[in-house]
């Protein structure tokens, strides 16, 4: 009687485990500028990225977002080469993601992340190339960085 309810058990944990798998568990958008992209892998070799996010054209202090590219699909080269072409000049991404739970992904066979790519749109080619925007002809006012002053009013009757 033991070892039929020890194999029930087995059973239904197993069953419930992969009923329980999720390929789109979350989807979502991140924006920001590549800091890391690269193909890399020991057994099976994934495009792994890093994104430095940005919150309203700035950089946030939070931990860089990691995502892969799905080994499991052949319509991504594209992507991919766009990805690696605004690492390369710097440019400012949307990736839209979506988050596999579960046994998805238990062997890291389609990427070393749970998050995978599904579209890449580029939002800002001039970025990170500030010079480029200091020299446009645009006559068009605009931030280009935040001065902060100090004044020490002790400095200033001094002055008096």
């Amino acid at each position: 009687m033991n070892k039929k309810l020890l194999y029930a058990v087995m059973f239904m944990t197993i069953a419930l485990g992969l009923s329980s798998c999720k390929e789109n568990y979350s989807n979502g958008e991140k924006v920001g500028n590549l800091i890391e992209f690269t193909r890399k892998g020991v057994i099976w070799d994934s495009w792994e990225g890093r994104l430095n996010l940005t919150q309203t054209g700035m950089n946030t202090s939070g931990a860089p977002f990691s995502f892969s590219f799905d080994n499991d699909r052949t319509d991504q080269d594209s992507l991919i080469h766009l990805l690696y072409q605004a690492q390369v000049e710097g440019w400012k991404v949307k990736l839209k993601y979506h988050e596999v739970w579960g046994l998805k992904n238990i062997f890291t066979n389609r990427g070393e992340t749970n998050y995978f790519v599904d579209d890449v749109t580029v939002l800002d080619k001039d970025f990170a190339n500030v010079a480029k925007r200091l020299n446009s002809t645009s006559q068009q006012g605009r931030v280009v960085d935040t001065i902060y002053v100090v004044l020490d009013k002790s400095e200033l009757k001094r002055q008096r």
